[in-house]
């Protein structure tokens, strides 16, 4: 029996499952996904459609297909702005952006794709001082 995994909008007004196993699971530095995803990089695992479905909210996913694009294409929740699942231009698979997910995949992430396109101020994350929570407020003297 495969692994079934779920993930939702931040208003949780959008949720989907798919089932395992997934194709792979890679960060993209492309600049389309940086503008997207207002970060240094879009966390997805690639999926087959096959293996996807929407729970609820199908009819609150807007799309935006890029003209100039082969595969790239963005969804997204209409009342949150959340990203969400997108089917490739090529209709061969289904990315999933990670942040989208609600539960542990029991994957990591094993490549970088676009390296080159990679944002210049993008630090490893690893190298960066790490808080539990919010930084706490420095005081000035």
């Amino acid at each position: 029996m495969s692994k079934t995994t779920r993930g939702s909008c931040l208003c949780q007004a959008v949720s989907y499952q798919f089932h395992g196993p997934e194709y792979i699971f890679q960060y993209c530095h492309c600049s389309r996904c940086r503008k997207f995803t207002g970060s240094a990089f879009a966390s997805n695992i690639l999926i087959d459609p096959k293996q996807f479905e929407w729970i609820s909210g199908e009819d609150l996913v807007g799309q935006f297909d890029h003209p100039e694009a082969k595969h790239f294409a963005t969804c997204f929740c209409k009342q949150c702005g959340s990203s969400l699942p997108w089917l490739s231009q090529s209709g061969t698979a289904m990315i999933i952006p990670a942040g989208t997910l609600d539960e542990d995949p029991g994957i990591k992430p094993t490549q970088n794709i676009f390296w080159k396109d990679r944002a210049p101020w993008c630090a490893s994350v690893d190298a960066l001082p790490q808080y539990d929570e919010l930084q706490p407020r420095k005081v000035k003297d």
